[in-house]
């Protein structure tokens, strides 16, 4: 099953992607056209402190037309590991940093975008503000790993990368699940 990309077309660039129309040869021959929004990849941070609260940012979001409660996370600098993005954004968002463990990786929306977000585990937390984006108003909020579990379970948690990143970091949360 090989398709077969023929031509890719910039179409739009943005402040934080770009969208590309390609043309693509299917598997049975036939032409088709895909639009693919190109962007830069992201990270998801999932920060435990040693009391077992989570760390959530709660914030606007305009394709979902409201608030979401969601992890923290944020878009890649061009070029930039995933890595020092994780360690920026979670100063950035929450105002803490700490020890960074890569739990996985995963792509968001693949059918539609080229964006690969990777995810950490945040613990061992201190203290470390870094200036935000003048563009995000976040309201940080702290919940108990054990209530932040029965959450997803009853459908209070709705943002998809926040879901994702719970399943990734389950193993390492087991003594404040049980």
């Amino acid at each position: 099953m090989e398709h077969l990309i023929k031509n890719k077309r910039r179409v739009y660039t943005g402040r934080a992607f770009s969208v590309e129309q390609v043309d693509v040869t299917l598997p049975d021959g036939k032409p088709s056209v895909y639009d693919l929004i190109v962007h830069p990849g992201s990270v998801t941070i999932v920060p435990v402190d040693d009391q077992g609260m989570m760390y959530f940012v709660r914030q606007y979001r305009i394709g979902a037309g409201g608030m979401l409660l969601e992890l923290p996370a944020g878009t890649k600098g061009e070029n930039e590991d995933p890595l020092k993005c994780a360690e920026r954004e979670v100063r950035e968002e929450i105002g803490m940093s700490g020890e960074l463990v890569e739990l996985g990786d995963l792509y968001l929306a693949p059918g539609y975008t080229s964006e690969h977000m990777t995810i950490y585990l945040a613990k061992r937390l201190f203290p470390a503000e870094l200036e935000g984006d003048e563009d995000e108003f976040l309201e940080v909020v702290k919940i108990p790993v054990r209530e932040v579990y029965q959450m997803a379970k009853t459908k209070q948690l709705n943002d998809g990368k926040t879901l994702a990143a719970l399943m990734l970091a389950l193993p390492f949360l087991d003594d404040y699940v049980k």
